[in-house]
């Protein structure tokens, strides 16, 4: 991997002050998807079910996954499929396509997409929270940066903070493939968390031109 650094100019938000949340925007199939939450503490990529809904992905391209997320609070949380879908990372020609594999989670939260060390690994990627940019080598061994947008990274913490959790996302609990198909029902249907709405502005539908 060619060296990978850092400097002042890096850093392109409005407050060098902060220590915001690592959010950027990603392309899949055509769709840019903002609020991206770039986690390094976490193993797995996750794409949420409402942005797996808001994107009319076919439910039948999921694959089963029988295994458990442990959270932040030790909690497991029950996962049982994943999608493999094609990512692009960074802009034109200064980007990198790969295709990621993520675990489809029920869960309420302020962002669309969750990475993880699995494909930062993959894509070779060094992220500086300082600056507020990753950075990531291309095939040729130039290298490729992304910014983080700084305003919607403190507008989707800003709402973490508010989000009630997704309490039968536990062992045992449906998944949402099952929930769609109405195969199964929660023992307390009466009772439905609050889902956050996937805004069309979060989910940019346009043609992407190809990849280099």
């Amino acid at each position: 991997m060619p060296p990978i650094t850092f400097i002042d100019e890096d850093f392109k938000g409005v407050d060098s002050s902060q220590d915001d949340p690592m959010v950027i925007s990603i392309d899949i199939d055509n769709f840019t998807i903002m609020k991206t939450l770039v986690d390094q503490g976490s193993l797995v990529d996750i794409l949420y079910w409402k942005t797996f809904k808001a994107k009319r992905i076919p439910i039948e391209e999921m694959t089963p996954y029988d295994d458990h997320v442990v959270g932040f609070l030790g909690e497991r949380v029950g996962t049982t499929e994943y999608i493999k879908l094609d990512t692009t990372f960074g802009l034109n020609k200064a980007s990198k396509t790969l295709k990621i594999k993520y675990l489809v989670i029920d869960a309420n939260t302020s962002y669309n997409i969750m990475l993880g060390r699995s494909s930062l690994n993959k894509l070779g990627a060094i992220v500086s929270t300082q600056h507020l940019a990753m950075k990531f080598p291309s095939l040729s061994g130039d290298i490729f940066t992304i910014q983080v947008d700084q305003k919607i990274a403190r507008e989707c913490y800003a709402k973490t903070l508010r989000v009630e959790p997704t309490r039968q996302k536990i062992v045992g609990s449906q998944s949402p493939r099952r929930k769609m198909l109405g195969r199964e029902r929660s023992p307390r249907r009466d009772v439905q968390p609050a889902e956050q709405a996937v805004a069309m502005i979060d989910l940019d539908s346009r043609n992407v031109k190809p990849r280099l």
